[in-house]
Parts: structure tokens; C-alpha cells; sequence
């Protein structure tokens, strides 16, 4: 079996619960300042959730930048409503990055992983996520200690897919692709990304079959057990 010294994680969706975190703030939200507008949680939370990954797949691309992604997300899925209402879509949008962040959860099995992999191997984060927001979540779910180099794509320059932020990463890490192994949910961002810069990639994908041409694909975290230790 390949032996790596550096492996490289992506944050949300793989080792912090975005969706349960996020929709907890989000219902939160509703109930407190969406009743009033007739909306529910459960009408509310799907049409945000396609509004803002539309979103991210453009600030991914370039074409907006996060400020764009901020101002319109709880503007557009409010309007889907009917209710064009811009204070109380920056409200909601300043008070769900207030919350979210420093909600805990993790995903099943991530924290007692990390526990393990950490006494063998140099852990590491590469992210897509704003700065800011990615390092509060990572104090707040109590694994940043776990990690040596933290990398978003605000302090690389450049988001996965693009190879560059892989090589940063690695460059930051003191690390060798050949040695290094990229784990993530994004068949695109992580996989091919990480495929793209020259490292190993494990494909995170619980709800579907996984990235046919990745290193490794697991439902599951804790089977990187039996690919590592």
C-alpha cells in the first residue's frame, strides 16, 4: 500500500456538516423573521440552497465576487417569494454568518478520524470558503489543531479546481504531490483538482457512487482506515 506523509482535506461537506449547520441557522431564521412573510422552513430552505450554490458555481468561475455572492443569495431567494424586500435580505444574510460559523457539527466519524490519522501523518486544509468564516469553524468545531497549513482560496489567489491553490498548498506544507493525498467531496473541486496538480485524491461521496476515475472512493470516513492506518 502507497505510503503518503501529507494528506489534504477539504472543509465543508467533508469534515464540517455544512447542510446540518447551515440549515439549523437557516430554520432559526425563518421561524424568527420569515414567519411574517408566510414562509417556512421548509419552503424556504430549498429555494435558498439552489440560489446559493448557483451562486458559488459563478463565484468559483470568477464571474462575481464573494461581496456579489453576499448581497444577492437572500435577495433572489426572497424574491423567488415575491417578497423584494433588500433590508430585510441583508439582515438575514448578516445574521446567518454571524450564527452559522460557529455552529459544531461534524460530519459522522470526522473528528475520531482526525484523532487517529493525526499522531501518523501531517493533516492539512484546502478550502473554498471565505478566510474568515473557514477559520472560525474550525476553532468552533474544536479541530484546528489537527491541521499545519489551513489554505482558502482568498489567501492562495486562486479556488479549486485550479491547480495553482494544490501547489500552494503543497509548497506551504513542505510537501511532494507524490507523497500527498487530496480527500473531498467535489468530484470537480477536490478530485479532478487535486488529480490536476499531481496528488492522489480519495472521493468523499455518501449519497452516490463516487468519481470513477479517483485514487480512492469511500461512502463513508472512517474507511480511509483502512486505506492509511
Amino acid at each position: 500500500m502507497k505510503r503518503y506523509g501529507h494528506l489534504f482535506f477539504d472543509l465543508d461537506h467533508t469534515l464540517w456538516d455544512f447542510r446540518a449547520n447551515s440549515r439549523a441557522v437557516l430554520a432559526e431564521l425563518c421561524a424568527e423573521l420569515l414567519c411574517g412573510q408566510g414562509l417556512t422552513a421548509d419552503a424556504f430552505i430549498p429555494v435558498y440552497e439552489r440560489v446559493n450554490a448557483a451562486l458559488w458555481d459563478r463565484l468559483d468561475s470568477g464571474a462575481i465576487a464573494k461581496e456579489v455572492l453576499r448581497a444577492l443569495r437572500f435577495k433572489q431567494a426572497l424574491q423567488h417569494f415575491g417578497v423584494d424586500d433588500g433590508p430585510l435580505a441583508a439582515r438575514l444574510e448578516r445574521i446567518y454568518m454571524e450564527r452559522c460559523p460557529v455552529r459544531a457539527m461534524l460530519m459522522p466519524g470526522a473528528l475520531e478520524l482526525l484523532r487517529d490519522l493525526h499522531p501518523h501523518y501531517r493533516l492539512h486544509i484546502i478550502t473554498n470558503g471565505f478566510t474568515g468564516v473557514q477559520l472560525v469553524k474550525l476553532r468552533s468545531s474544536g479541530i484546528r489543531e489537527f491541521f499545519s497549513v489551513v489554505l482558502t482560496s482568498e489567501m492562495a489567489g486562486a479556488a479549486k479546481p485550479n491547480a495553482r491553490i494544490f501547489r500552494h498548498a503543497l509548497r506551504s506544507a513542505g510537501a511532494r504531490a507524490g507523497e500527498s493525498l487530496m480527500v473531498g467531496d467535489n468530484a470537480m473541486a477536490d478530485i479532478a483538482g487535486g488529480r490536476s496538480a499531481g496528488l492522489d485524491q480519495a472521493h468523499y461521496s455518501p449519497e452516490a457512487e463516487g468519481d470513477p476515475q479517483a485514487t480512492y472512493r469511500i461512502s463513508r470516513l472512517d474507511e480511509l482506515r483502512g486505506i492509511l492506518l
